[in-house]
């Protein structure tokens, strides 16, 4: 994770975040992660993870899949459902509204602060 991103501020986003990784193509829980980590969002624990995506799971958002794997064991895949597209849908849209609100906000901050 980016130093200075509080993890208790990301909780708030993973969810939407992983809507959108599995949008591209069905991930198993550590590649999920890895993906993660790959756009910055590093550090977050694997008991974050697994906890949200059966949660998810629960509400519809994905389906979680067992496959085999070429290499190593058989592994849950996630896979995004019509209701996590519309879920992910709306998480963009509401991003761009908060991301709209705090930009006016740090505009009005002093740089010089910082």
């Amino acid at each position: 994770m980016r130093q200075g991103i509080s993890s208790q501020m990301l909780k708030g986003i993973l969810e939407g975040v992983i809507l959108m990784i599995l949008s591209k193509e069905p991930e198993y829980g550590y590649s999920l992660s890895k993906k993660m980590n790959s756009y910055g969002l590093e550090d977050i624990p694997k008991g974050t993870i697994y906890p949200l995506l059966t949660a998810m799971q629960k509400r519809g958002l994905i389906e979680g899949k067992n496959k085999a794997s070429a290499v190593g064991p058989t592994r849950k895949y996630y896979f995004i459902t019509e209701d996590g597209q519309a879920a992910k849908k709306e998480f963009i849209n509401e991003w761009y509204q908060l991301q709209q609100s705090i930009n006016l906000l740090v505009e009005e901050e002093d740089p010089d602060e910082y």
